[in-house]
Formats: C-alpha cells, structure tokens, sequence
C-alpha cells in the first residue's frame, strides 16, 4: 500500500463551557443594545441597533465553532481543505469557527462478508464467510487516504477471505499441512494479519476475525460427504483391528505363560481367526460350543 497522505495528531481546541458562556453574554448584550435602542433617538439609536447587530453576528460566528464529542467519536479539523488535528476528547470542546469538522466513530464495528464460493487449494469449490472485528485508529487516514473507508474495509476483507480460502484444502487428507476445517485458529490468525495489512493505510485496525461459514459447494457436498464418511469408517476399521490384534495376542500370550492349554500351529491359527472375526464383525456372532475333542 502507499504511504498515507497524513497521519492523525491531536488537537484538543478550547473548553466549551467558556466559549458557550462568552457566545449567550454577546447575545443577550446585543438584546440589550436593541431594547436601548428603542429609548433614543437619531445617530445614538442608528449606533445602538449597529452594535448590537455586529455583537449578535460575532456571537454567532463563535458559536459556530462549539463541538459536541460524544465518547467513541473523533471530529477531523480541516482548515480550507488542510489537515489541522483531529479532536478526540469527549464533551463540549471549541476549535476555529472557519474550520471543517468530520465526524469519525472511533467505536470497535463488526463486519461480517457474504458468503462467497471459491476453489480450495485441491481445486474444489467451497461455499466461505467470516466476521471481521475492527476500529479506526487513525482518523486522517481513515478520511484522507480512501474516498469510503467502510466499504474499503468490506471489500478488503473479502478479498483476503478468498485468498486464504484458496492457499488451502478444506480437509488435509494427509498429515502434512494445513486445513481450513482442521486448523481453525492458524487459518484465523493469517487471515487476520491478512486483512490488517491490507487496511492499514485507511487506519482501521483489525482485532479479531473468524471464519463463520465454511462448507463444500452444493454441487459436490454430496460426493464429499461420501468421501468423508469412508474416510471415518476407515479410520475406525483400523482402530478396531489394532485392537483385536492386541486382544488376540494377550489372550495367547496368557494361555502360554499359564500353561492352560496347548496348542500346535493349526489350532492356533484356528483360534487366531476366530477371535479376529469376533472382535471385528459388525454383527452379533453366534458361537458353537464343541463337545468334543479340539481335533473333532
């Protein structure tokens, strides 16, 4: 980005409370001089009624430089289109009467993008959208270096949602790398410094964002969905056979160190697969109960 035209110093300009009480004073001295006016006559009345108009319009003209600053707000002081300050602090201040006062809200806003469809890294579709949490800082900036720094903070923002979307997979179908359904907060906190940068020339400082959408685009979620279901019933097959494996090789390893039973090869073989199909089958076995020897 380039380098801001102006950055923001404060100005903190005149009391208010004096400058409101100087203003009524000239005005009711004016009211005064028009109400004299009328108990006179000749070049003393024309005076009255010239000094007080005068009063009334310097009155006026000062009490056009009172400015009402309500907390989380800032007014930016441009004198004939040149940056003098910017007044932050809150109540009833005065400043230059000549001057242009912008009104900036400094309030911490919310934003939250629409949702927007791009290509993962694997070149799927994917549906993305997030709220961006973020606060004017620099005020010059904010009013000098973009003609709308609201919606140069919206566009920013989805801007750099579609390219983080895009530098990822949605699922890492892998252990290496990144993904955005899988790492949420390393995804968050890049897109944050993403979109920090990218609005920093308008001042606007980002504190926080997240993604709040994150989904396959209708045309494939079907196919995905699929995908990810094989993808759990895998992982959970393999659980289970590690599982038998072990039970299996306890229960053998037990009968030899007990000396309850022995078995050649064949028999353990035997008993091998069918403590496996047990453990592993998805239905109920039914077991047969042998009644005579282990070789009849």
């Amino acid at each position: 980005m380039p380098a801001p035209p102006v950055r923001e110093h404060v100005v903190r300009g005149i009391g208010g409370g004096p400058a409101l009480g100087i203003g009524l004073l000239m005005l009711i001295g004016a009211v005064v001089m028009f109400v004299a006016s009328s108990g006179v006559e000749g070049g003393q009345r024309g005076a009255l009624i010239g000094g007080g108009v005068v009063i009334a319009l310097l009155a006026l003209f000062g009490l056009g430089g009172l400015n009402s600053v309500a907390p989380g707000q800032a007014r930016v002081v441009q004198l004939f289109g040149h940056y003098k300050g910017t007044v932050r602090q809150s109540g009833l201040r005065w400043v230059n009467p000549l001057t242009h006062r912008t009104a900036v809200s400094t309030r911490i806003r919310n934003l939250e993008t629409d949702v927007v469809k791009v290509n993962d890294n694997d070149g799927n579709p994917i549906e993305v959208a997030a709220v961006v949490v973020w606060q004017v800082e620099d005020t010059a900036q904010a009013i000098f270096s973009v003609d709308d720094f609201v919606e140069f903070v919206a566009i920013q923002s989805e801007t750099a949602v579609r390219h983080i979307a895009s530098r990822y997979p949605y699922d890492n179908h892998t252990d290496d790398g990144l993904s955005l359904r899988d790492n949420a907060d390393e995804i968050t906190g890049e897109l944050s410094a993403e979109i920090g940068a990218r609005v920093s020339a308008a001042g606007v400082r980002v504190i926080e964002s997240r993604i709040t959408h994150l989904a396959y685009a209708p045309e494939i979620a079907q196919a995905m969905l699929r995908r990810q279901q094989a993808g759990a019933v895998v992982s959970a097959r393999t659980r289970i056979v590690e599982g038998a494996v072990g039970m299996v090789e306890l229960a053998l390893n037990r009968l030899d160190e007990q000396d309850l039973v022995a078995l050649d090869d064949d028999r353990r073989a035997a008993m091998v697969s069918n403590l496996l199909v047990v453990l592993c089958s998805d239905q109920s076995t039914q077991p047969v109960v042998n009644t005579g020897s282990l070789y009849q």
